[in-house]
Order: structure tokens, then C-alpha cells, then sequence
């Protein structure tokens, strides 16, 4: 497989974390691209700024991107809350004429069951905690934190509101994928708010369940090889490493390979 795809890769990053240079979000999957022929840029959005003002700032980036390489579009790849922000930039400021794909893997399009019983508790509570992460996420970095903000989007009701405001753009080919953890043990960094999910919603990646993910063109639910699952941090190679030993009659055993598979893909189709 290849990955030198005829427009350049732009990556857009979920809620939580940045795109530092020596701690990248995406492990090892921008490196094995490369060594295919892709050109793989990133966002630059604020970790936890709300979709609105990430947006602008991904924008900034994709214009950029665009005069570096002298490309007429990109491919863009979404992780979580990043394909919001993509979808955002795409229909609510009109950049549909340069984005030839939107790929977005385990993005709540039609929000989160959890969070809406999770954003019942006393709204002071939850606001003052969100500033509290906010003035540590400014600290590591953020322009514009919103942490509530960030989070309200993932309502059901907000997803609803936010999907009418923001439909697919004809010109643009959108994809989607899911992915869910085979137990509570699969990820310790994930074992909890699996286990709050799976309570309310059943199975899920350890954030969000499949029923929050499906977008148009799904291309399914993603286990991974054996009882262990894909994780919501397994999706971006957190830990940096296969997800299982190899094993027969599956193409998850290193989540690296799927990122490979997705962006030749893109290619064959011409993008």
C-alpha cells in the first residue's frame, strides 16, 4: 500500500491534548504514512477551545498548508471533536471547495447519552470545574480554553442543532469509523469512563458508544484482533505500540496499518 495520495493530509486532533513536536498526539502513525509518500500536516487547534474557535484556528492552519504545498485541497483525518471542528470549517465557513475528504474516527456526530445525564448535576459544580481546566490547559498552551463550551457540544440535543446547521457538503467525501474496547481492563487510562458508558449506553472505546459515531458512509465498528478491543486511545497509538500479537483473519493488530489503509484509500478513489 501507498499513501502519496494527489492532496496533502491535515490531521485534526480531539478534545484534551495538542500537537506538540515531541509528544505527537498521533504516536507513530504520521511516520509510517510518510514512509509511504504522504504528506501529513496538523491542525494546531487548542486543545480544549469549543468548536467555533478551534475552527478559526484550524483554518488558519489549513490556509497555510495550502500555500506551502501549492495543493488546491487537503484530506482531512479527524480524531473525536476534531471532525466537529472539520465539519464546522467545511459548512459553516465555506471551506467545502478546499477539502476533498473528511475521515473521522469515533467523532460524537449525534452526541453522547452519557454526557447528557453526566451535564445534569448542579451547573455550578460543572462550570467551575471547567474552568479549572481551563486555566491549566492556558497554561500548557491554549489560546482560547472553553472546556464547557467543548463539552456542551456533545449533548444529544446540541449534536441535533449542530448537525442541521452544519450538513455534508456534496463536494466533499465523507467517511466515518467506529471503534469500541473489549473490556474494562483493555485500557487502564480508559477502564473508568468505559465502565460509566457502558452502564448508560453498552459497549463503547471508552468515551463514546457506536451510536455517537455513525456518520455518513460508515464503514463500521472496529474490535481490533482478540478480547482486548481498540480503545479511544488506542485510535491515535497512544501507547505507541501493536494492539495485539498477530493473529489470523484481522488487519487491527497495529492501528498504524489501519491509518495506512484508510489514507490508500483516499488515493485509489483519487483523492
Amino acid at each position: 500500500m501507498t499513501a502519496d495520495t494527489k492532496y496533502p493530509i491535515l490531521m485534526l486532533h480531539g478534545m484534551g491534548f495538542r500537537d506538540y513536536k515531541h509528544i505527537c498526539y498521533w504516536g507513530r502513525i504520521p511516520e509510517l504514512l510518510r514512509k509511504n509518500g504522504a504528506r501529513v500536516y496538523f491542525g494546531h487547534q487548542d486543545s480544549n477551545g469549543s468548536v467555533e474557535s478551534n475552527a478559526l484556528q484550524i483554518e488558519k492552519r489549513l490556509k497555510k498548508v495550502l500555500a506551502e504545498t501549492g495543493a488546491e485541497k487537503v484530506n482531512i483525518i479527524a480524531h473525536s471533536k476534531g471532525g466537529l471542528e472539520a465539519r464546522y470549517l467545511i459548512s459553516s465557513m465555506g471551506y467545502a471547495d478546499r477539502i476533498a475528504s473528511l475521515t473521522t474516527l469515533s467523532t460524537p456526530h449525534n452526541g453522547s447519552v452519557t454526557v447528557d445525564k453526566l451535564l445534569k448535576f448542579p451547573a455550578p459544580l460543572v462550570k467551575g470545574g471547567c474552568k479549572l481546566v481551563d486555566l491549566w490547559f492556558k497554561v500548557l498552551g491554549d489560546k482560547t480554553p472553553d472546556t464547557y463550551g467543548a463539552i456542551n457540544i456533545f449533548r444529544t440535543d446540541k449534536a441535533e442543532q449542530f448537525n442541521a446547521n452544519n450538513p455534508d457538503d456534496d463536494s466533499v467525501y465523507y467517511q466515518s469509523y467506529g471503534f469500541v474496547m473489549g473490556r474494562a481492563s483493555s485500557d487502564m487510562t480508559m477502564c473508568l469512563p468505559w465502565a460509566v458508558v457502558n452502564g448508560i449506553e453498552g459497549e463503547n472505546d471508552g468515551l463514546l458508544a457506536p451510536r455517537a459515531v455513525k456518520w455518513t458512509n460508515f464503514r463500521g465498528i472496529y474490535r481490533g484482533c482478540g478480547r482486548r478491543g481498540i480503545s479511544h486511545c488506542d485510535e491515535v497509538d497512544m501507547r505507541r505500540k501493536r494492539l495485539l500479537v498477530k493473529c489470523e483473519n484481522s488487519t487491527e493488530q497495529d492501528i498504524t496499518e489501519f491509518y495506512l489503509k484508510i489514507v490508500s484509500e483516499l488515493k485509489e478513489m483519487g483523492f
